[in-house]
């Protein structure tokens, strides 16, 4: 029996009668389930990310890298066919693609099949019948990509444009991020060294305000997106051609909490941590993004360890590049070195206890296959499920990982957090800043406020990246 918050069988892959129209959503114990938000439906936030975020990405990826013409060729095609409809208020379009097998000789030459290419060619064909079960079989071929859920729409396009520049090989651009060049940027600007060096400060606080300033940082970490960042550049240029106003996001009002915390469960994750037996927590945190968002967050998993609330921590990334910043193993270690060459002596101590930790296994890094899923967690495998379920608690960062929790539905923004969240195997915290619309376990007085001062009253506030949540299950 499918628990209330579960994806019901009419909102996922269901074939060719998929369209812009949002399926019929049942009746479950709590009330009827949401919409899911649908990736066509005019004048939405989802069409935009699909028909102005998409298009700039694959226009950054091919100037980032000298490809050879076949992935040029791959990443114009992939740009042709998920071209937004001429009509603003039209879902058709060229039907979705399929994935390569991964079969070939590979792209950029010919290649001897040595054992490596043979094992990219078996890691591909593995990755191409997982997502067949996650839908391909239903879209691909049959519907075009403004007629089927956001959910899966945006998370297959970057699995395709991994596919267009070779990543999965054979050949000589295998296993090449193609978001590599944004991530090191990032980690080697001068905000990081700044956010690195304020760490010493922490040293002058009390406990109870160390506590809140390490996890407020994990929290607002989450506004360091370059996909969110690549998205707001091409609406700006769009609108700079429009000769319309710059500033969608919403701006401060007296009604509204004065640091953008719209929700604050803080207090009861503190509460739950120190009410576990001495030594036997033990902390799981998916993560989001790389680079400025991850150092936070293993600042927070170093925290932990260090004062005892964990006796063990899991981070959870992704098992390949995905959603233009999000972290992979690879961006782990790099940020843990980037920790460790800080100037400052707390940046150095927190590197060398996270770097031991990794060593003895009380951190442990973990890239399960349903990280880049195109599926809410409700529909996550036994596996998962099990692992998940032993946690003291798991830590959800950012905006993605937020949609996938409550099913990306449109609920009411006033729904209890508990009613979408009822199906998760364990104790759970969500720290995310708004970058969609999806949202729920807000005050109905706060909801009138930000949509009274939303401009244009567009809800903007919601996909803005200036307001966050902390929100916290534990029974």
């Amino acid at each position: 029996m499918r628990e209330t918050g579960d994806v019901p069988p009419e909102s996922g892959p269901s074939g060719p009668s998929d369209t812009a129209a949002a399926p019929a959503a049942p009746a479950g114990p709590a009330g009827p389930a949401a919409p899911v938000v649908m990736s066509g439906t005019p004048g939405s936030f989802a069409r935009s990310v699909l028909a102005d975020r998409h298009p700039a990405l694959i226009r950054q990826v091919a100037d980032a890298f000298p490809y050879p013409p076949e992935q040029r060729r791959a990443l114009d095609a992939l740009a042709e066919e998920t071209a937004a409809p001429a009509s603003a208020d039209a879902t058709s379009g060229p039907p979705i693609g399929p994935l390569s097998t991964g079969t070939g000789t590979g792209t950029g030459g010919t290649h001897a099949h040595t054992g490596t290419h043979t094992d990219a060619r078996t890691r591909a064909a593995d990755d191409v019948r997982r997502w067949a079960e996650w839908g391909a079989e239903a879209y691909v071929g049959r519907t075009s990509w403004y007629e089927v859920p956001f959910l899966w729409a945006e998370s297959y396009f970057y699995r395709r444009l991994l596919d267009a520049v070779g990543y999965f090989g054979p050949g000589p651009w295998q296993g090449v991020d193609p978001f590599a060049p944004f991530k090191r940027a990032e980690l080697t600007g001068p905000e990081v060294a700044d956010e690195l060096a304020a760490l010493d400060a922490l040293d002058d606080l009390a406990p109870d305000d160390r506590d809140r300033a390490v996890l407020q940082g994990a929290l607002w970490g989450n506004r360091a997106d370059l996909g969110f960042r690549i998205s707001a550049n091409a609406s700006k240029a769009n609108r700079s051609t429009a000769n319309a106003p710059t500033d969608t996001a919403a701006a401060p009002s007296d009604d509204l909490p004065s640091d953008d915390l719209l929700a604050d469960d803080s207090a009861a994750l503190w509460r739950h941590l120190a009410a576990a037996p001495p030594g036997t927590a033990a902390v799981t945190v998916i993560a989001d993004n790389a680079g400025r968002e991850l150092i936070p967050d293993l600042i927070l998993i170093d925290h932990l360890l260090h004062t005892g609330r964990a006796a063990t921590a899991v981070l959870h990334v992704k098992p390949y590049p995905y959603f233009v910043s999000d972290a992979t193993t690879s961006d782990v270690v790099d940020c843990l070195r980037r920790i460790r060459q800080a100037p400052g002596r707390r940046a150095r101590e927190t590197g060398a206890r996270l770097w031991s930790a990794l060593g003895t296994g009380r951190l442990a890094v973990r890239a399960h296959p349903f990280a880049c899923a195109p599926l809410p967690y409700a529909d996550m495998p036994a596996d998962l499920r099990a692992e998940l379920g032993r946690a003291t608690v798991t830590v959800l960062k950012g905006d993605l990982n937020y949609r996938r929790l409550v099913g990306d539905r449109l609920w009411s923004p006033t729904t209890e957090f508990s009613l979408p969240t009822g199906y998760f195997p364990g104790p759970l915290a969500a720290l995310r800043t708004l970058k969609s619309d999806v949202i729920v376990g807000l005050e109905a007085g706060t909801v009138a406020a930000l949509d009274a001062n939303s401009s244009a009253g567009d809800g903007a506030w919601r996909t803005s990246g200036t307001y966050a949540v902390v929100q916290v299950r534990t029974a």
